[in-house]
């Protein structure tokens, strides 16, 4: 009787794990859109979600330029994008959003190189257990994570209207609804929490995303963010222990399920004139109030403007 007991229980645990990792994991792109001859930029691009996003776009025909640190550390990685595409058209440029300097130089150099841009998918992210500053001495997760990718967006938004029409994607995350941006202490001078700094970098991405489809309104370069799901990558094993991490493994999404958001934002026909939008599991959603708050996103434009002189 009491072994009947311990299998039911068993059996309902096992079901009840196999609906959660059902849910957590749903949400994918299955259209064969392609992309022939289409520019595409994704940041970060060379492990995790962005290395999936490139390998699927490439498969569609994509021009890709990978964007991120050290070629000679990724030289693998660049191998098994070709590899797993069948493309030799990856390409990668230089690019490190924790420093202004090297942003400016990606950008000019990028100019010298194409004449359009059809995708720019702002991949690129950190989550980092202690306090740590850009080169420019901004607190590292607003400034890699947002700031970085607002000073790229901006420097690369004329060849975007000059490839109308053209797509930005950017990246936030669910954690954007437990917080709230901090306009006194926004460099986390005052107090630093990792996951206070990662969620204000987040919410700052929706807000950067509602403004900046405002100021494209008369033009047909769309911008839409996404929360990519709950990942297994390289950021969330460096904050996790070992034990955590097994559980959190079968649940997770791999990178190719977390990039269902970007490929679908990215080549979807039916979302060509959708723009200032937040996506959850290939479906919009509505983010936090705070998100849609017009007056805080005209105050962050025009402060981020300031940080990093644009």
């Amino acid at each position: 009787m009491f072994s009947q007991v311990i299998a039911y229980l068993l059996i309902g645990l096992f079901s009840i794990l196999l609906l959660l990792k059902l849910i957590l994991r749903h949400g994918r792109y299955n259209k064969s859109t392609l992309i022939d001859n289409k520019v595409v930029i994704i940041t970060g691009g060379s492990t995790g979600i962005g290395k999936a996003c490139a390998i699927d776009l490439a498969k569609r025909g994509g021009k890709i330029y990978i964007a991120c640190r050290d070629e000679p550390n990724n030289e693998q990685a660049f191998e098994d994008i070709r590899n797993e595409s069948g493309s030799n058209n990856i390409h990668f440029l230089e690019l490190d959003l924790a420093s202004l300097k090297s942003i400016r130089k990606f950008s000019e150099k990028f100019y010298k190189l194409e004449t359009k841009l059809d995708i720019l998918i702002n991949n690129a992210g950190v989550l980092t257990p202690k306090k740590q500053l850009t080169e420019d001495g901004f607190e590292m997760h607003m400034g890699v994570n947002y700031l970085g990718h607002f000073l790229l967006t901006n420097l690369l938004l004329d060849m975007l209207k000059a490839s109308e029409p053209s797509r930005i994607i950017l990246v936030s995350s669910v954690i954007h609804r437990v917080c709230s941006l901090k306009h006194k202490d926004l460099m986390s001078k005052q107090y630093f929490s990792k996951y206070r700094a990662y969620g204000m970098s987040k919410l700052a991405i929706l807000l950067f995303t509602k403004e900046l489809s405002r100021r494209l309104k008369n033009t047909k370069v769309t911008v839409n963010c996404c929360h990519p799901g709950l990942v297994n990558t390289d950021i969330t094993q460096e904050i996790i222990s070992d034990i955590v991490s097994k559980i959190y493994s079968l649940f997770a999404k791999t990178p190719l399920e977390g990039a269902q958001n970007y490929i679908k934002l990215a080549v979807d026909p039916n979302l060509e004139s959708v723009t200032g939008k937040y996506f959850e599991d290939c479906q919009e959603k509505e983010p936090s109030s705070e998100a849609k708050d017009i007056d805080i996103a005209k105050w962050l434009w025009e402060k981020s403007s300031e940080l990093v002189s644009l």
